[in-house]
């Protein structure tokens, strides 16, 4: 796996280190050790697959409060979304500023987000499918979200919004507390 960094404190981009044959490719896509070498975290304790129908579909901005906050590793296993971190975490040198990275299922590329992040993404295909793998168990408690076109964050995305549930159009704008 070949590991990037994003300009933000912990978040990575993971590619797949392609070997390549007649028969086509093999890659590596999840190894603990090599996440360990990094100082990332390795532990998954669940992974959760989203099914999007339409292209502009807006998911977020979620994330977990402590002690239930999660480390994501986020890849697109159909179609392509625009995958979109934002960095909440206070003592961060990167505090507020976001990433946006294309995911899509010919690139196999995944992005590693640290405990501490909003995350959200927009599909860029119809028929677009995003696999989770999560640090945490999914805590209804913990559950945060702050807005996708929040002022603070100023995230240009891609392509008109075509759905987002009324949960996430009435997420509120980030208020450090």
């Amino acid at each position: 796996m070949v590991f990037t960094e994003t300009g933000l404190s912990g978040a990575v981009i993971v590619d797949v280190e392609r070997h390549t044959d007649e028969r086509g490719f093999f890659a590596r896509s999840w190894c603990t050790r090599e996440f360990q070498e990094r100082g990332l975290s390795p532990l998954v304790v669940q992974c959760n697959v989203s099914g999007n129908a339409v292209k502009g579909t807006l998911r977020g901005m979620h994330y977990q409060v402590a002690p239930h906050a999660e480390v994501k590793l986020v890849r697109c296993t159909k179609g392509a979304i625009y995958d979109v971190i934002v960095d909440l975490r206070e003592s961060s040198p990167t505090f507020l500023r976001h990433v946006g990275v294309e995911l899509t299922a010919e690139n196999h590329r995944a992005l590693y987000i640290p405990e501490g992040f909003a995350h959200g993404f927009m599909t860029l295909q119809d028929d677009s499918e995003v696999f989770y793998q999560m640090s945490a168990f999914y805590e209804p408690g913990a559950a945060r979200g702050v807005r996708w076109n929040d002022p603070a964050f100023a995230i240009t995305w891609p392509l008109p919004v075509t759905v987002i549930s009324k949960r996430d159009q009435e997420l509120p704008d980030f208020n450090p507390v």
